[in-house]
């Protein structure tokens, strides 16, 4: 997530000790593991996006990571590079499914990191979202969407990859889906302008389904949809966490001091950001879910277009 605001900045403001905690509550949803687990196979394939990810030296290793392995799924994609004042990025692309005419679904998170840390949280954990999507679309795709996943350079400088899309003549998309911060929890928090929209209901019918909670509404930190949200383009966010986080994460935003500091807060650009504060499992659930939604909320916008 952007550094202004952001998670750590906004924890700082509560706490100066928040920086320095790297260890979450031990009787909480969101207590950090003893370690990066995955016991299932769709778990082992993300870990080891997130570990890819995570083990590279700089943003150029992290990008590298995602075009392995969307070779790996056998996705074709492209660098499109971006200038934003002093700064250059290298925004990444892969055609994943569905008609050339078909209205377009843009799934994406960023791939760079802070300095601090290994970035496995924020945002390593998103980007290997939606490559655990773009597999799962490929194999089996969606029925009334294109779907194209995108990797955003340059959002901690202030969302410059995603602001470089919206303003660079590019495909506005019928929805965005952006991911950030997707490592551990009991709780889809999804932002979402529109508490009722039909990405909503869907949402709620599949987080539900997979034994999950559902938290959606406008409030969220900043992140890559907002450059799209301030277009007038439509866009979302889901992230992953414990439930139990919301409200101190909130409460800081509103210059509360939280009795007890959500675990994020204590792990983006810190050097708790790391892989063993992931909870793999936990994160495919969440997969699980997203996707289930996505295709529901597919499904129905056919129902639809068919309506008019």
């Amino acid at each position: 997530m952007s550094p202004k605001p952001t998670f750590l900045a906004l924890a700082a403001a509560v706490t100066l000790a928040l920086a320095a905690c790297t260890h979450a509550p031990a009787d909480t949803a969101s207590a950090a593991p003893a370690a990066a687990t995955a016991t299932s196979a769709a778990a082992a394939s993300w870990l080891a996006t997130v570990e890819s990810m995570a083990q590279a030296t700089d943003n150029a290793g992290r990008r590298q990571a995602i075009g392995h392995r969307l070779d790996a799924i056998g996705l074709k994609w492209h660098s499109r590079t971006f200038k934003a004042g002093e700064h250059e990025g290298h925004n990444l692309f892969a055609d994943v499914s569905g008609a050339a005419d078909a209205p377009l679904l843009l799934i994406g998170a960023h791939s760079d990191r802070v300095a601090v840390g290994r970035g496995a949280t924020d945002n390593a954990s998103g980007s290997a979202t939606v490559l655990a999507l773009a597999e799962r679309f490929k194999r089996e795709p969606l029925r009334n969407h294109r779907v194209v996943a995108a990797f955003w350079d340059l959002e901690e400088m202030g969302l410059l990859g995603a602001k470089a899309y919206v303003s660079d003549n590019s495909e506005k998309p019928q929805l965005y889906v952006n991911f950030d911060v997707f490592g551990w929890g009991d709780t889809v928090w999804m932002m979402t302008p529109e508490p009722t929209g039909p990405l909503v209901s869907a949402s709620e019918t599949a987080v539900a389904a997979h034994g999950l909670k559902l938290s959606a509404g406008p409030q969220y930190p900043p992140t890559d949809h907002l450059a799209f949200l301030k277009a007038g383009w439509p866009a979302v966010s889901y992230s992953l966490i414990g439930n139990d986080e919301i409200g101190p994460i909130l409460a800081a935003y509103a210059g509360e001091k939280p009795k007890t500091p959500a675990k994020v807060m204590r792990v983006i650009h810190s050097d708790a950001d790391v892989v063993a504060e992931i909870d793999a499992q936990q994160a495919v659930r969440g997969v699980d879910a997203v996707e289930d939604a996505l295709r529901r909320w597919d499904a129905a916008s056919a129902g639809a277009q068919k309506a008019k």
